[in-house]
């Protein structure tokens, strides 16, 4: 029994199936996808609801197996991958293309000492990437990722490395690049998550998604972000899942302290012979769909520190041209970081922290018509992007104010840009949050990046695993390590979880494990 057909419920279901296990999936809106779905705000103008690009997709050994492409799914990709202006008034704003070397010859006009770098560090990634992200993506703690890094690197170069990954995103780039450029070309990677630059992990986070990008690019489904969730949903019923939309789940049902199966909104109760795993939010789980009784005192004690990422504010755009950009190596660019130079972005992480509605917000941007064609008719642009507010800021009307002041930046980098929009539409945190209930208040990541609640304490302290108290219960959410971001970890970790501890087999795991989580949860 799956709860909740977001991405990862929906690859748990599929690695479970495929183990031969019936499988029953349980959603409660009426179309499967969770934060990966695609609509017509405007008529003719696609436009992606929640998540867009998906780099981790292409990356995460959660999806490789799945053959998605065999059931409908086909990637687009965007000229330039990503950019990054230093002001409003820059011109020659710096880009990431596919070809590292047409990177690094764009960055090594502004110091040639910045494009060697560049070289260096992709040659660096292709070393070590793949087990950095068999590290991230694998349940913690993880074994296969380390030693292959053991085995690449000797001693003294891994210990420089893990100092490496460990820097500020602030300290990162002071080491790495000489120009600005260059630096707010990695910065503003790192903003993609909710970690101060001068905070350990937005380093990492910078790197990561930097090195993705001029590895694979940012990659998008062709005709909007909901042939990502169609493929998976085909590929989850080629291997036998079925699929239940509109079936809320109210409570998680248990036998002492062994999780037996689900009650749904309509009062039916479906019994789950191996297990539940649940693609919800850690709060939901445990305070909401599981009768108090059985929650540990010190899991429902620890889920009162439990801290969400900051609310979102999303702005979708129909525009009847291209986007004016005042520096025209923006044309071609997937993505788009505007607003805030390393300064500003402090000043704006700032503004966030001391729960000030951000003047000058730092954003994201998506061209999605530049990526992907299909997505609004030729000449035009199905466009949006996203900010944040500070937590605990969540009404409408400071919404709105940040959206009309997301609109003055772009305006600001693209004159005329305002007098093209044929269509707009704001999401609110209240709306967001109103059509997915994993995204509570906004947020969008299963909880705060920021390292008090990583690895083993995500959710809280000592439950890093998919394992909960509660036997054969398992969370597959992104409120699970490693955290948020369409890369089916989570899912995937709940599912290989479950099926190691199936069976007489599994039964010593059970024990031993059962033991851990209560020992740290009681």
């Amino acid at each position: 029994m799956v709860i909740g057909a977001g991405h990862n419920g929906l690859v748990a279901a599929i690695r479970l199936a495929d183990a031969g296990w019936d499988v029953t999936l349980l959603e409660g809106q009426d179309t499967p996808g969770g934060a990966v779905r695609s609509a017509e705000l405007t008529p003719g103008y696609v436009t992606d609801l929640y998540s867009a690009f998906y780099p981790l997709v292409v990356a995460s050994p959660a999806f490789a197996g799945l053959d998605l492409e065999s059931h409908g799914l086909r990637w687009r990709h965007a000229p330039t991958v990503y950019g990054h202006p230093l002001s409003p008034d820059d011109t020659d704003a710096a880009v990431v293309l596919r070809d590292p070397a047409a990177t690094a010859a764009g960055l090594a006009a502004h110091d040639p000492r910045d494009g060697r770098t560049w070289i260096e560090l992709v040659e660096r990634w292709q070393t070590i990437g793949p087990a950095l992200l068999d590290t991230l993506f694998r349940p913690f703690p993880p074994v296969r990722g380390p030693v292959q890094l053991l085995r690449a690197l000797d001693a003294a170069d891994l210990l420089r490395l893990a100092r490496f990954l460990i820097l500020p995103a602030a300290r990162m780039v002071s080491e790495l690049f000489h120009s600005d450029h260059a630096r707010i070309l990695f910065l503003g990677n790192a903003m993609h998550a909710d970690i101060p630059l001068d905070a350990p992990g937005s380093g990492l986070m910078g790197l990561l998604l930097t090195m993705l990008a001029q590895d694979g690019g940012f990659p998008v489904p062709e005709g909007g972000s909901g042939g990502l969730t169609d493929a998976l949903v085909a590929r989850a019923r080629a291997a036998g899942v079925e699929i239940v939309t509109s079936a809320p789940v109210e409570r998680i049902t248990t036998s002492g302290t062994r999780a037996t199966g689900v009650m749904t909104r309509d009062g039916r109760h479906r019994s789950a012979r191996r297990a539940v795993l649940a693609d919800v939010s850690a709060p939901a789980l445990y305070r909401r769909l599981l009768d108090p009784a059985v929650v540990p005192a010190r899991i429902a004690a620890d889920l009162d520190h439990f801290e969400w990422d900051m609310p979102v504010v999303k702005i979708d755009y129909a525009v009847g041209s291209a986007i004016p950009w005042r520096s025209a190596s923006l044309a071609g660019a997937g993505t788009v970081h505007l607003g805030a130079d390393q300064h500003e972005m402090v000043r704006w992480m700032a503004d966030l922290t001391t729960g000030e509605v951000p003047r000058h917000p730092f954003l994201l941007m998506g061209q999605m018509t530049t990526a992907d064609p299909t997505r609004s008719p030729a000449g035009t642009e199905s466009a949006w992007a996203y900010t944040h507010l500070p937590r605990g800021v969540v009404d409408d009307d400071s919404a709105l104010s940040l959206a009309a002041r997301v609109d003055e930046t772009i305006e600001a980098h693209a004159p005329g840009f305002l007098d093209a929009v044929v269509g707009r539409h704001v999401q609110t945190p209240a709306e967001l949050a109103a059509s997915d209930d994993n995204l509570e208040g906004g947020a969008v990541n299963g909880g705060t990046s920021q390292l008090h609640q990583q690895l083993v304490f995500r959710p809280t302290a000592g439950l890093g695993r998919p394992e909960t108290p509660i036997e054969r219960l398992y969370l597959a959410s992104a409120s699970a390590h490693p955290g948020g971001g369409v890369h089916g970890a989570c899912g995937n970790n709940a599912a290989l979880a479950a099926l190691r501890a199936d069976g007489l087999r599994g039964a010593p795991r059970r024990r031993l494990t059962r033991s851990l989580v209560r020992r740290f949860s009681t």
